[in-house]
């Protein structure tokens, strides 16, 4: 090829790469590298997670994020859609609180149209899911005679919402943050996308530590 031939496709080549640079540079949505957690670390110590939730939420003028919110106590359907005011709701994590028994943390996507009707028909396929749970185990175990004793508690309309997911700006959450009832909002970074969030909330009971809930107690009939 004649030198100049070959300056003039050096050339096209090294406009295409510096066009690519510049339209890559002004990607409108950031690339996640990862998933973002909202709830504690296995092992973290419940005040240190507390103050490191706390300081995640955004400003008053901040634009709505994802964010977890947690409660000091468990809830019923009614009363957990009144902390979602000003925000809306997507997601709800529900426990059977059975003392001195490590029951399962159920989670359920919500529309957030109606969240007390959405609230109790979650709540009823959860425990639909614990009864089939129940069925799978063996029947004479320990795991069966739980997992039949949280269906029942969740068909009953049991105070057992744990932790809900809500979407809002920083003077809701902030709003929401402050409720009585509410322990703690753990928001997410800005412009992270629903599908790079996992949750794992902090449960009532821990208090020193986030680690497993004595598993002792006798199951319910």
């Amino acid at each position: 090829m004649p030198s100049r031939a070959r300056w003039a496709v050096l050339a096209i080549l090294v406009v295409v790469f510096g066009v690519t640079v510049v339209v890559a540079g002004q990607r409108d949505e950031p690339v996640h590298s990862g998933t973002q957690r909202l709830g504690p670390e296995a092992g973290e110590p419940v005040a240190g997670y507390l103050r490191r939730a706390r300081a995640s939420l955004p400003g008053g003028n901040a634009g709505p994020v994802w964010a977890l919110v947690q409660l000091d106590g468990y809830l019923t359907p009614e009363p957990a859609a009144q902390m979602t005011r000003g925000v809306r709701l997507s997601r709800v994590i529900f426990r059977v609180p059975l003392p001195r028994v490590q029951t399962a943390l159920t989670t359920r996507d919500l529309p957030g149209q109606r969240p007390v009707t959405e609230l109790a028909e979650a709540m009823r396929s959860a425990a639909q899911d614990r009864l089939a749970a129940s069925r799978a185990a063996p029947p004479s175990g320990r795991a069966a005679a739980v997992a039949a004793a949280e269906a029942a508690q969740l068909r009953s309309g049991c105070a057992c919402v744990l932790a809900l997911l809500v979407f809002g700006d920083g003077e809701a959450l902030r709003a929401v943050a402050g409720r009585p009832g509410v322990r703690v909002v753990h928001a997410a970074a800005p412009d992270t996308p629903l599908q790079d969030i996992a949750i794992a909330a902090l449960l009532p009971e821990q208090v020193d530590l986030v680690g497993p809930v004595p598993d002792d107690g006798p199951v319910p009939p």
